[in-house]
């Protein structure tokens, strides 16, 4: 680590040296930034002087620097994805600075994030990330979480309907190995008021996936990588969008968004959404006999959940300035969000409640600032402040025990998981702080600093004197990156970078043997991670990438803490640390006009320590629970293919497969000299083939002009995978997750130019039982409605 900071130091003291700027004397000329439209950052646009082989290459941020003798000079300048303008420019003998505005080409876009069905390639970077363009999707009536699924390598699963709880897979890594951020920001304790499960698509105008190595950017500690949820930076005049949808199982949603820019920079929007869901689908599940306390396994029963159902509401406000001298963006946002969730299963479906629930809340103010071209252009800065207040009351009171019938016996003590009424407030400060200096147009040096504290308060309403516990619990997390690009040109980028984390938790424990008293520990950990990450471009069409991280993820607080219901935390849980290598290779080809091509294909190996692992374990009375545990080691080796095709603006077709294979890497049992009987198995209850196609017609003016009618088909494909380790009852059914095809169909018809949608919409289309985690089926055939209004600029 110590030649890794050197090295940084050294190359940092080389670039910031006269020499490595400009020669003595020799002042730029011409400097500016070249932007579109909306005023975002043109990356790595070219600017060359006609007629001579004098030039440079603008840098992420479109900042450039041109140092030209006296005279009258055309520049020449050009970006993949926009139009090549020419300008004269007369230069005198002081620096003049000339800002430049390209404008888009719809023809040559999809080579600079090969666009195909709203997928596209994050090209300017040498990290592994692809972009997926929500706007395509506003008239469907999916969630963030659901578009996520048309990613490579990204496996989506949930627990249920409307509502449940969901996970998002990324190479065989999911849950809190994958981070969340909105706008950069984390969203660890957002609550489940707020997460992707229940968020629509028109909150984003895109949505950014890392796979494995991470930027420093984001400051986060993840190793299966991270999701940006990027909400849109276009301000517009004024806006009005709405959206209503209802379907199957009583299914209600609803959107709405209104915004303006005045032309002082003075900018505010306002936007609203609801789900509402009985979530009252059919299952199939073995039924326990209330009078004997027995349930037959070998017969499931056809049977409707009858207490699932979902509501939640959110708005969020955001109010500021945009575009002044000393500012970018000054913008404070408020988000307020509501749920209510009736509990029906355990973690395990033959496990039924019939009156447990949870309702809660979330508040959170952001304040964001951001400022680039600072330090004679060389300098950007941002930074973000935000707060969580939430709060989460589980009610268990029921004297009832249910089966999925809906039939009651009395129980002998009330209580249907635990008794009580049990509040959980919770706090968690974030600040984050970004520093990015360009020494010169090719090297780029960022300091990323991000410090997050979580505290949590427990009381039972339950009892005549309302107990709260004597030690809150409380964590904090101070993660810093350090990173250097070197980007000489359009085809070659590298990237190197370090990382620290630091992490310190305080929370309580029973004393043995005495009852309800409790003493106070506390425990802080320190980890050093480092990588690199390199991108070219041998050809136009083709790009390489091949990056390489010590990565660490540290406990989350749940994972420490518990979720005060059914998962049970690990104070002494240590850091995951792990070594990733990717290699991606992607090729795209206009053929035609309206026709591109984008085949890619990656590997991935990473060699994981103290791996974090969820388990699932009996805790009396027929219940079950989940704990984690350190696991030794972990071997993943993976490999995605995907290929999309877009083809005469009519057709677009694509599909994905991903192979990830993980694998238990530790020969003995953890702490002992015992033989690991799971050594060389699949880990359990991780999807490892998996797949998905889709296929979108699409029709102009078919009812007039302005109108379009598209439909789109979704398939997806997952393989058989066990829930508990393959060595543990191999050949029972109800051991392993089913092999399963899913189908869906879309039909959408837009009028006036996409102002006003209606769609229709038919989930799992053949009626098939449906799987993502244990024995929690999912629901069966779906049909939706939607019907969206866009108004203004």
């Amino acid at each position: 680590m110590r030649r890794i900071l050197l090295f940084l130091g050294l190359v940092l003291l080389s670039v910031t040296s006269p020499m490595g700027v400009l020669v003595a004397g020799d002042l730029p000329s011409l400097r500016g930034r070249v932007s579109a439209p909306d005023q975002e950052a043109v990356s790595f646009a070219s600017i060359a002087v006609k007629g001579g082989r004098t030039g440079c290459v603008a840098d992420a941020t479109g900042a450039y620097e041109l140092n030209l003798p006296q005279g009258r000079y055309t520049l020449i300048i050009s970006s993949v994805g926009y139009k090549k303008q020419y300008l004269e420019v007369e230069l005198g003998d002081t620096p003049r600075e000339l800002n430049i505005t390209l404008q888009p080409d719809a023809r040559l876009l999809g080579s600079v994030e090969v666009v195909a069905r709203g997928v596209a390639r994050l090209r300017g970077t040498a990290y592994n990330a692809v972009s997926i363009d929500s706007r395509e999707l506003l008239s469907s009536n999916k969630t963030l979480g659901e578009a996520l699924s048309r990613a490579p390598g990204v496996k989506v699963r949930e627990t249920g309907g409307v509502g449940s709880d969901m996970n998002v897979s990324l190479d065989g890594f999911s849950g809190r190995h994958v981070k969340v951020f909105v706008d950069g920001v984390p969203q660890e304790g957002a609550g489940r008021a707020f997460g992707l499960n229940n968020i629509p698509v028109s909150y984003a105008e895109r949505i950014e996936v890392y796979r494995g190595v991470v930027p420093v950017d984001f400051g986060a500690d993840a190793i299966g990588g991270v999701i940006n949820i990027v909400t849109s930076r276009k301000h517009r005049p004024w806006y009005v969008d709405a959206s209503y949808s209802f379907g199957s199982y009583q299914t209600h949603r609803s959107t709405l968004s209104v915004g303006r820019t005045e032309r002082s920079g003075l900018t505010y929007e306002l936007s609203a959404y609801q789900n509402y869901s009985k979530n009252n689908y059919w299952v199939d599940t073995p039924v326990e006999d209330l009078v004997q306390g027995f349930i037959d396994t070998s017969r499931p029963e056809h049977v409707r959940r009858f207490h699932d159902t979902y509501h939640n509401e959110a708005l969020t406000g955001k109010v500021g300035l945009v575009r002044q001298s000393w500012a970018d963006r000054l913008l404070l946002h408020l988000r307020y969000a509501h749920v209510y969730k009736e509990i029906q299963t355990g973690v395990r479906q033959e496990i039924v409640f019939g009156e447990r629930h949870r309702h809660g809340y979330s508040l959170t103010p952001t304040l964001e600032y951001a400022k680039t071209g600072m330090l004679e252009g060389r300098m950007d800065v941002r930074a973000t402040a935000s707060y969580t207040r939430s709060a989460s009351t589980l009610v268990d009171t029921s004297e009832y025990r249910y089966n999925w019938r809906g039939e009651r016996s009395l129980r002998n003590s009330p209580g249907e998981q635990s008794y009580g009424r049990f509040r959980s407030e919770q706090g968690v400060w974030t600040a984050g702080l970004s520093l990015k200096y360009r020494p010169s147009s090719a090297y780029t040096l960022l300091l990323h600093h991000n410090l997050s504290t979580f505290d949590r308060s427990m009381t039972d309403l339950s009892t005549r004197h309302r107990t709260t516990s004597p030690f809150p619990d409380r964590e904090m997390k101070n993660i810093t990156g350090l990173s250097l690009q070197y980007r000489p040109d359009e085809v070659w980028d590298a990237t190197l970078f370090a990382k620290s984390y630091a992490h310190h938790i305080t929370s309580s424990i029973a004393q043995t043997g005495l009852q309800g008293s409790y003493v106070e520990i506390s425990r802080s950990s320190h980890s050093l991670g480092y990588g690199v990450a390199l991108s070219s471009h041998p050809l136009r069409e083709l790009q390489i990438k091949l990056s390489y991280e010590k990565a660490y993820r540290l406990p989350t607080s749940d994972e420490i803490f518990g979720d005060t219901d059914l998962e049970s935390g690990t104070i002494g849980l240590k850091p995951e640390n792990s070594h990733n290598l990717n290699l991606n290779v992607n090729w795209s080809r206009r053929l035609s006009h309206h026709t591109m091509l984008l085949v890619e294909g990656g590997l991935i190996w990473r060699d994981t320590r103290d791996y974090i692992q969820r388990n699932v374990q009996g805790i009396g009375g027929n219940n079950w629970g989940a704990v984690y545990i350190n696991y030794g080691r972990v071997l993943t080796k993976g490999a995605n293919l995907s290929v999309r095709l877009d083809y005469q603006k009519w057709l677009s077709l694509g599909g994905s497969y991903t192979l990830m294979d993980v694998r238990d890497n530790q020969p003995l049992v953890p702490g002992g000299q015992v033989a690991n009987v799971g050594y060389g198995l699949r880990m359990p209850n991780l999807p490892y083939s998996f797949g998905s196609l889709d296929l979108t017609l699409r029709r102009k003016g078919l009812l007039g002009q302005g109108t379009m009618a598209s439909l789109s088909y979704d398939g997806q494909y997952l393989h058989s995978f066990a829930f508990y380790s393959e060595g543990i009852g191999a050949g029972a059914r109800n051991f392993f997750v089913p092999t399963q095809l899913s189908h869906s169909l879309t039909a959408t018809l837009s009028f006036a130019h996409d102002r006003y949608a209606l769609s229709l919409e038919c989930r799992n289309l053949t009626d098939a039982r449906l799987y993502d985690n244990y024995s929690l089926q999912k629901a069966g055939r779906a049909l939706y409605a939607k019907l969206r209004i866009h108004l203004g600029h």
